[in-house]
Protein backbone atom coordinates (compact mmCIF):
# COMPACT_ATOMS: atom_id res chain seq x y z
CA UNK A 1 0.00 0.00 0.00
CA UNK A 2 1.21 3.48 -0.86
CA UNK A 3 1.84 5.87 2.05
CA UNK A 4 2.35 9.61 1.60
CA UNK A 5 5.04 11.14 3.81
CA UNK A 6 4.70 14.74 4.93
CA UNK A 7 6.51 16.74 7.59
CA UNK A 8 6.58 20.38 8.61
CA UNK A 9 10.32 19.96 9.27
CA UNK A 10 11.01 20.07 5.52
CA UNK A 11 9.72 22.50 2.91
CA UNK A 12 6.21 21.84 1.68
CA UNK A 13 5.76 20.83 -1.93
CA UNK A 14 5.78 23.75 -4.37
CA UNK A 15 3.87 21.72 -6.94
CA UNK A 16 1.65 18.65 -7.32
CA UNK A 17 3.94 16.14 -5.60
CA UNK A 18 4.57 14.65 -2.15
CA UNK A 19 7.69 15.13 -0.06
CA UNK A 20 8.06 11.34 -0.19
CA UNK A 21 6.09 8.21 -0.91
CA UNK A 22 6.64 4.85 0.78
CA UNK A 23 5.63 1.68 -1.01
CA UNK A 24 6.35 -1.83 0.27
CA UNK A 25 9.11 -0.60 2.57
CA UNK A 26 10.83 1.49 -0.09
CA UNK A 27 10.90 5.27 0.35
CA UNK A 28 11.04 7.56 -2.67
CA UNK A 29 12.02 11.07 -1.56
CA UNK A 30 11.31 13.96 -3.90
CA UNK A 31 14.15 16.31 -4.68
CA UNK A 32 14.85 18.77 -1.92
CA UNK A 33 16.05 22.29 -2.56
CA UNK A 34 17.54 24.71 -0.01
CA UNK A 35 14.36 26.23 1.36
CA UNK A 36 13.83 26.95 5.05
CA UNK A 37 10.76 24.89 5.99
CA UNK A 38 9.45 27.60 8.33
CA UNK A 39 9.61 30.49 5.91
CA UNK A 40 9.87 28.75 2.50
CA UNK A 41 12.67 31.22 1.74
CA UNK A 42 15.92 30.29 0.01
CA UNK A 43 18.82 29.55 2.38
CA UNK A 44 22.26 30.70 1.22
CA UNK A 45 23.67 32.02 -1.99
CA UNK A 46 26.56 29.56 -2.32
CA UNK A 47 26.61 25.82 -3.08
CA UNK A 48 27.97 24.75 0.32
CA UNK A 49 25.31 26.55 2.35
CA UNK A 50 22.59 25.37 0.00
CA UNK A 51 23.82 21.74 0.06
CA UNK A 52 23.79 21.77 3.88
CA UNK A 53 20.15 22.93 3.88
CA UNK A 54 19.21 20.36 1.25
CA UNK A 55 20.69 17.55 3.35
CA UNK A 56 18.94 18.91 6.46
CA UNK A 57 15.64 18.85 4.56
CA UNK A 58 16.25 15.31 3.28
CA UNK A 59 17.07 14.18 6.82
CA UNK A 60 13.72 15.55 8.04
CA UNK A 61 11.81 13.69 5.32
CA UNK A 62 13.68 10.45 6.01
CA UNK A 63 13.00 10.73 9.74
CA UNK A 64 9.31 11.48 9.17
CA UNK A 65 9.09 8.18 7.30
CA UNK A 66 10.99 6.22 9.96
CA UNK A 67 14.23 6.03 7.99
CA UNK A 68 17.64 7.71 8.02
CA UNK A 69 20.74 8.24 5.89
CA UNK A 70 22.12 4.78 6.74
CA UNK A 71 19.16 3.29 4.84
CA UNK A 72 19.59 5.36 1.68
CA UNK A 73 20.36 3.17 -1.34
CA UNK A 74 20.37 5.74 -4.17
CA UNK A 75 20.75 9.51 -4.54
CA UNK A 76 20.50 11.88 -7.46
CA UNK A 77 22.28 15.23 -7.28
CA UNK A 78 21.39 18.04 -9.63
CA UNK A 79 23.74 21.00 -9.89
CA UNK A 80 23.32 24.36 -11.57
CA UNK A 81 27.09 24.39 -12.20
CA UNK A 82 29.39 21.35 -12.26
CA UNK A 83 32.07 23.68 -10.92
CA UNK A 84 30.35 23.26 -7.53
CA UNK A 85 30.81 19.47 -7.61
CA UNK A 86 33.74 19.31 -5.18
CA UNK A 87 32.15 21.49 -2.51
CA UNK A 88 28.74 19.81 -2.75
CA UNK A 89 30.40 16.37 -2.75
CA UNK A 90 32.19 17.24 0.49
CA UNK A 91 28.94 18.25 2.23
CA UNK A 92 27.09 15.23 0.82
CA UNK A 93 29.90 12.84 1.78
CA UNK A 94 29.78 13.92 5.41
CA UNK A 95 26.37 12.20 5.64
CA UNK A 96 27.66 8.92 4.14
CA UNK A 97 31.00 8.20 5.81
CA UNK A 98 30.77 4.43 5.24
CA UNK A 99 28.87 2.27 2.76
CA UNK A 100 27.65 5.21 0.66
CA UNK A 101 24.64 4.74 -1.62
CA UNK A 102 24.67 4.56 -5.40
CA UNK A 103 24.52 8.02 -6.96
CA UNK A 104 24.69 10.17 -10.03
CA UNK A 105 25.47 13.86 -10.26
CA UNK A 106 24.37 15.87 -13.25
CA UNK A 107 24.53 19.51 -14.23
CA UNK A 108 21.24 20.98 -15.40
CA UNK A 109 20.35 24.24 -17.06
CA UNK A 110 18.15 25.53 -14.22
CA UNK A 111 16.59 24.28 -11.02
CA UNK A 112 13.40 25.37 -9.25
CA UNK A 113 13.67 28.87 -7.79
CA UNK A 114 17.08 29.13 -9.50
CA UNK A 115 18.80 27.24 -6.66
CA UNK A 116 22.29 25.81 -7.08
CA UNK A 117 21.62 22.24 -5.86
CA UNK A 118 18.78 19.73 -5.55
CA UNK A 119 19.07 16.19 -4.17
CA UNK A 120 16.59 13.30 -4.16
CA UNK A 121 16.98 9.82 -2.73
CA UNK A 122 15.57 6.34 -2.42
CA UNK A 123 15.78 4.56 0.93
CA UNK A 124 14.19 1.70 2.83
CA UNK A 125 12.21 1.88 6.03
Amino acid sequence: MKRIISTENAPGAIGPYSQAVEYNGVLYCSGQIPLDPGTMELVGDDAVTQAKQVMKNLKAVLEAAGSDFSKVVKCSIFLDDMGDFGEVNEVYGSYFESNPPARETVAVQTLPKSVLVEISCIAYI
